[in-house]
């Protein structure tokens, strides 16, 4: 069976190299125009069109897929398409250009966190188990039928990079066992419940800024799910600093003020609703990343800083 696969991110590209040396026929690679990157916003390819490159796959280049895509797609004689991450929808002309239509991996246990940051918002809501869900394409969201659906336990602690770089592994078993079943023609599949459905919208810089008024399981949660994108943030006298690690202190019979921090037996604590956080390591404007303990031992005035202001 021929495969074109679809994809953009690192987890894309590792995706699909695990698919060629595992011996999936990937005749074509889709994946986004070359975008800015980095302070500097550098045009660079994609992950996955370097991993294409590498492989020697014919590779194109795309934002959304039009009448000269589609050309190009059915130059490849394709069986099946494959998405994983590709960042862009895929309409109903495009569905229908391949004979087995195309399969999507994605990073949840469908129907929960249909949508864009399944991951990040997973870790932010405190859930403690996620999974990869295998299933056909169709018009509408992350909605047609799952072929197969792979639960994992979210660690303490766990943050979205490692928690993708988990999901990612579990997802090219799913495919490895789904592909050959598609191929054969006795794959199964059942149909989506919309009782269970949830979303998980596209995360923002402003989203990922830290509330101090919140209890500290959920700054945490917060710290987790945006590391590594966008960051979880805060200010300290207006200057934007990254909080990278954190978690909750143990609870206190001494509660601190609404932000502020402390150095308390070699641990920086930050007060936030009824609890404290732990802060590990923080990033701030212009500066690398570093310990806490580092960043509040440069600090003028260690006993008056108050974050959030």
């Amino acid at each position: 069976m021929k495969v074109i696969f679809a994809g953009t991110p690192q987890n894309a590209a590792s995706t699909l190299r695990a698919l060629v040396n595992s011996g999936i026929d990937i005749v074509g690679v889709l994946t986004r125009n070359d975008a800015p990157v980095g302070r500097h916003k550098i045009f660079e390819p994609s992950p996955v069109s370097l991993e294409a490159q590498a492989l020697g796959i014919k590779l194109i280049r795309a934002n959304s897929v039009d009448e000269k895509v589609l050309n190009e797609i059915a130059d490849l004689n394709a069986d099946l398409g494959l998405v994983v991450a590709y960042g862009s929808f895929l309409d109903g002309r495009a569905l229908a250009a391949l004979p087995k239509g195309w399969i999507n991996l994605h990073y949840s246990l469908l129907p929960k966190y249909r949508g864009a940051a399944p991951v990040q918002q997973a870790i932010l809501n405190g859930e403690r188990e996620t999974g990869v869900s295998v299933f056909q394409l169709e018009k509408a969201m992350d909605t047609g039928p799952i072929f197969i659906a792979v639960p994992t336990v979210i660690e303490p602690g766990e943050n979205s990079l490692r928690l993708l770089e988990r999901l990612t592994t579990l997802g090219v078993s799913a495919l490895l066992e789904v592909l050959p079943a598609i191929a054969a023609d006795i794959a199964q599949s059942t149909p989506q419940s919309d009782d269970a459905k949830s979303f998980a919208p596209k995360i923002s810089r402003a989203d990922a800024r830290i509330d101090w008024k919140v209890p500290a399981r959920k700054i945490e949660n917060l710290v987790n799910a945006m590391n590594p994108e966008p960051m979880a943030w805060t200010t300290l006298s207006d200057a934007p600093i990254r909080i990278l690690a954190a978690r909750e202190a143990q609870a206190s019979d001494a509660p601190i003020g609404t932000g502020r921090v402390l150095l308390q037996d070699g641990n920086v604590v930050v007060g936030c609703n009824g609890s404290n956080l732990l802060l590990l390591q923080v990033q701030p404007a212009g500066k690398s990343a570093m310990s806490a303990t580092d960043w509040i031992r440069g600090q003028q005035n260690k006993d008056d800083i108050v974050l959030g202001t």
